[in-house]
C-alpha cells in the first residue's frame, strides 16, 4: 500500500522551472512515482520514479519548502507548499530508505541467498544468544560471591548492559522470523515473488511500457504501486528535460558505488562537535574502521637534528595529500551517521579521526587577522565614514585565510581550558623589540605588534573566546562563537552564534559585527565549504551600519563563494557602497554617485604569516602542545596513533568534568569573563591605556 501521497512541484529546467506532480510514496517497493494529475495516477500512468533504496535527502537551511533526493547518480528537486509538509514528506521517505537500507547487502556477484541460509544464520544467532545468557549466569553467580563492594558495582554495569544487548538479540531474532513469515508464508496467502512489489526487476521495461504498467481503470480500489515492477534505475519521462538540475552534482556517487545506507554522510565545515560525552566504544569502533579505509603513503615528517620529530615544523607544514584515498571515505562516514535524520543537532556525533583538519579550532579563529594591516589601518581614518569602510574591507577580506585547502576538513574541537597564542609583525612597520607589552595578552610581544589570545570557556554549549590587540594603533577585537550543527543530508549546516566587537580607543567607537554560517558540501563525495547568511556590522555612536550577505550556490547555475555588501549612513534606507564579488577572490565596490572601482582582490594581497611560541616553551593547556600527537599522527597516516591520542586528550576531559561535578566545582576561566550574554576579555586594552596618551605615531 502507498504509505504516503499527495501534490508536490518538481524541478524540471531553466526554461520550465517547477512544474506540479503528484506523488505516490510506496513504503513496501521503495519507490517515489510520481504523475501529471492525481487522475493520471488513478489511471496508472506514470510519469516517473524515484527509486529511494540507495538514496541520500538533503535540504537547504535557507529554504524551508524545497528539498532534494540524490540517487542512481540523479539529484531531484522538490518544493512542498511549507516547512510542514516538507517536513512530513521528509520523514515518509527517511523512514522508507531506512528500510530498504540493508536490503540485498550481499556481494551483487554472487547469487542472492537462499531461505536455507537464512534459516542457518537464525540458527546460529540462537547458538549465540544462548552463550549470552549463560555468560550472564556465570557473571551473576561470581557476583553473589563477592565481597568487594566496588568490584561488585563494576560487575553490575557490565550486567546491566549485557542485559540490554540480550533484550536488542531476542527481539531482533522475534523480528527476523516475522519478515521471514511475511515474504514466504505457508499459507500461500502473500502475493508470489513474480507479482510482488517487493521483487525487482533487472532488465528495465522500455520507457512507454513502465510508464503505463500500473493500475488498470477498472481497478481504483488498489493503489497502481502495488502492481508496479521496481525498476533498475530512477528514470523520468523526458531525461532531456527532466535532468537538467542533475548535471550540477554529476559527481554525486550512483547507487551502484555508494554505499547502501539509507540515511547519510558527513565531512566537516568549521565545526561539527564529536563530543568528547561519547563513549570509548564509539571512539574505539571509528579507529577500526580507520585503519581498514585510510590509505596514501605519508611524505616523511619533519625531524630536528637529533633525529626526533619536529612537532613545530608538523604545524606550519601545510602539505596535504588530501585527495588520497577521499573518495573511499563516504562510505565510512555514511555507517557512523547512518542514525542521524534530516534537521538532527551532530553534537553527539563521533567523526572519525583521518576527516580531522591539524589544528585546533581556537587557532583557526586567528585567520581573521591574516590581513593585520587592513585591520589595525582602521584606526587612522579621522573621518568616521571612512572608518566604517575599513571595517568592511578587513572583514570581508577576513574569511578566505582560513582555507587553505580546497578540501572541507574539521580542526579539533578545543578542550575546555585550552588557549592558543600568536602574532603579527605588521608590514612596514618594525617590531620594536625594546617596548614590550608586558601587562598585555601576549607580553612577549611589542606594541607594534598584533597579539592573539583564544580560550575555550565553555563545553556546554561549546564556547570559543578570542581577543586581539594593537598597542600603538590603540585597537582590538573581542569576540565569542559557539557553534549549532545541522544535519542537511547532502550537506552539514554550522550556526556561528555570537559576536565580535572592535574597539577604537580614540574616537570611543565600538563595531558590532556578526558571523555567517557555514556549510560543508557535497560530503559524500570531495566536501567543500560554503558560507552563507546575512550578517551585520554596526557602529551605535556613528549610527553607520552595513549589511553583508553570503550567498550560496544556487542548485541551477550561478558562481560559488558569492559575497554582497551595503553600507549606510545614519537614518539612510538607500546605501552610499555597494560591494559585489567573492569573498574568496576579487570584490568591487559601486558608490552612490555612480562611480566603480575594485574594492579589495584577496589574491593579491599578501597573507601574513602569524608566529606561535614553540612547543616546548608553551604550557601544558596551550593548542599545539595538547594535540601534538594527534597532529603526528594524522601527518605521518597513523591513524591509530592520532585516534589514540585524541581519544586519551578527551577522555582526560571527562574525567576531569566528573570529578568537578562530584566535588560541586564550577569550571573557572582564565582569560574571559562573562558579561551578560557575551564573553569578554578581562584586561582589554582599553582598560590598560590612557585615552589622553596618545602613543606617537610609528610610521
Amino acid at each position: 500500500m502507498a504509505s504516503m501521497e499527495g501534490s508536490l512541484s518538481k524541478w524540471t529546467n531553466v526554461m520550465k522551472g517547477w512544474q506540479y506532480r503528484w506523488f505516490v510514496l510506496d513504503d513496501n517497493a521503495g519507490l517515489l512515482s510520481y504523475y501529471t494529475s492525481k487522475e493520471k495516477m488513478m489511471r496508472g500512468v506514470r510519469r516517473g520514479c524515484v527509486r529511494l533504496k540507495g538514496a541520500v535527502i538533503g535540504i537547504d537551511d535557507e529554504d524551508d519548502s524545497t528539498f532534494t533526493i540524490t540517487v542512481d547518480g540523479k539529484t531531484f528537486h522538490f518544493q512542498a507548499r511549507g516547512a510542514d509538509e516538507r517536513e512530513k514528506w521528509i520523514r515518509a521517505l527517511e523512514d522508507t530508505i531506512l528500510r530498504h537500507a540493508h536490503r540485498m547487502r550481499w556481494d551483487p556477484n554472487k547469487p542472492p541467498p537462499t531461505v536455507h541460509e537464512f534459516d542457518k544464520k537464525l540458527v546460529e544467532a540462537d547458538a549465540y544468544l544462548q552463550i549470552l545468557i549463560d555468560q550472564i549466569k556465570a557473571l551473576e553467580v561470581r557476583m553473589d560471591g563477592m565481597s568487594d563492594l566496588a568490584e561488585k558495582a563494576r560487575c553490575e554495569v557490565v550486567r546491566n548492559h549485557a542485559n540490554d544487548m540480550l533484550e536488542s538479540i531476542k527481539h531482533s531474532i522475534v523480528m527476523l522470523q516475522i519478515a521471514k513469515n511475511t515474504a514466504h508464508p505457508v499459507n500461500g496467502v502473500y502475493q508470489t515473488p513474480d507479482t510482488s512489489p517487493m521483487s525487482v526487476d533487472n532488465t528495465q521495461a522500455p520507457r512507454k511500457d513502465v510508464q503505463r504498467q500500473g493500475l488498470s481503470a477498472a481497478g481504483t480500489s488498489h493503489r497502481p504501486s502495488m502492481n508496479l515492477i521496481v525498476p533498475a534505475t530512477s528514470y523520468s519521462s523526458s531525461e532531456e528535460e527532466d535532468f537538467y538540475d542533475a548535471n550540477e552534482y554529476s559527481d554525486t556517487p550512483s547507487s551502484t558505488t555508494s554505499p547502501t545506507i539509507g540515511l547519510r554522510p558527513f565531512v566537516e565545515p568549521p565545526s561539527v562537535e564529536d563530543s568528547p560525552e561519547n563513549s570509548a566504544g564509539q571512539e574505539q569502533a571509528s579507529s577500526s574502521v580507520n585503519k581498514s579505509r585510510v590509505s596514501g603513503t605519508a611524505a616523511p615528517p619533519p625531524v630536528r637534528d637529533d633525529g626526533s620529530l619536529d612537532y613545530d615544523a608538523l604545524y606550519e607544514d601545510e602539505s596535504d595529500h588530501e585527495l588520497d584515498g577521499l573518495e573511499n571515505h563516504g562510505s565510512v562516514v555514511s555507517h557512523l551517521i547512518s542514525q542521524v535524520k534530516i534537521g538532527m543537532d551532530l553534537t553527539k556525533v563521533v567523526l572519525p579521526t583521518f576527516i580531522l583538519e591539524r589544528r585546533s579550532l581556537l587557532e583557526m579563529y586567528a585567520d581573521y587577522f591574516a590581513h593585520p594591516d587592513i585591520f589595525i589601518s582602521i584606526a587612522d581614518f579621522p573621518d568616521p565614514k571612512e572608518r566604517m569602510v575599513q571595517v568592511v574591507r578587513w572583514y570581508m577580506s577576513a574569511y578566505h585565510a582560513g582555507r587553505k585547502s580546497t578540501v572541507a576538513k574539521k580542526p579539533y574541537n578545543p578542550i575546555i581550558g585550552e588557549i592558543f597564542k600568536c602574532h603579527w609583525d605588521i608590514p612596514g612597520i618594525p617590531a620594536d623589540s625594546s617596548s614590550l607589552v608586558t601587562d598585555g595578552p601576549v607580553p612577549w610581544c611589542t606594541r607594534n605588534q598584533l597579539t592573539f589570545v583564544a580560550e575555550q570557556v565553555s563545553h556546554h554549549p561549546p564556547i570559543s573566546a578570542f581577543y586581539a590587540e594593537h598597542y600603538n594603533k590603540r585597537i582590538s577585537f573581542c569576540a565569542h562563537v559557539w557553534t549549532k550543527s545541522k544535519f542537511l543530508g547532502l550537506s552539514i549546516g554550522v550556526h556561528n552564534i555570537g559576536q565580535g566587537c572592535i574597539s577604537v580607543l580614540d574616537y570611543d567607537e565600538e563595531y558590532i559585527v556578526t558571523f555567517p554560517n557555514g556549510y560543508g558540501r557535497s560530503i559524500l563525495t570531495v566536501p567543500w565549504i560554503e558560507l552563507g547568511g546575512s550578517v551585520t556590522i554596526t557602529c551605535a555612536k556613528t549610527g553607520y551600519s552595513a549589511n553583508v550577505e553570503f550567498l550560496t550556490k544556487p542548485f541551477y547555475g550561478g558562481k560559488k563563494n558569492r559575497i554582497t555588501t551595503e553600507v549606510f549612513q545614519p537614518n539612510d534606507k538607500k546605501p552610499f557602497l555597494s560591494i559585489t564579488g567573492e569573498w574568496n577572490g576579487r570584490m568591487e565596490a559601486k558608490w552612490a554617485d555612480g562611480r566603480t572601482e575594485p574594492f579589495v582582490d584577496v589574491n593579491k594581497i599578501h597573507v601574513v604569516k602569524k608566529k606561535v611560541r614553540p612547543i616546548a616553551e608553551q604550557t601544558e593547556n596551550e593548542s599545539r602542545k595538547l594535540w601534538k600527537e594527534v597532529t603526528a599522527g594524522l601527518r605521518m597516516k597513523d591513524i591509530d596513533r592520532a585516534t589514540n591520542a585524541k581519544f586519551a586528550l578527551e577522555q582526560k576531559q571527562r574525567d576531569e568534568a566528573k570529578d568537578r561535578k562530584e566535588r560541586g566545582l564550577k569550571w573557572e576561566t582564565t582569560m574571559f569573563q562573562e558579561a551578560g550574554e557575551n564573553w569578554v576579555y578581562k584586561n582589554p586594552l582599553i582598560m590598560r591605556i590612557s585615552p589622553k596618551n596618545k602613543p606617537s605615531n610609528p610610521h
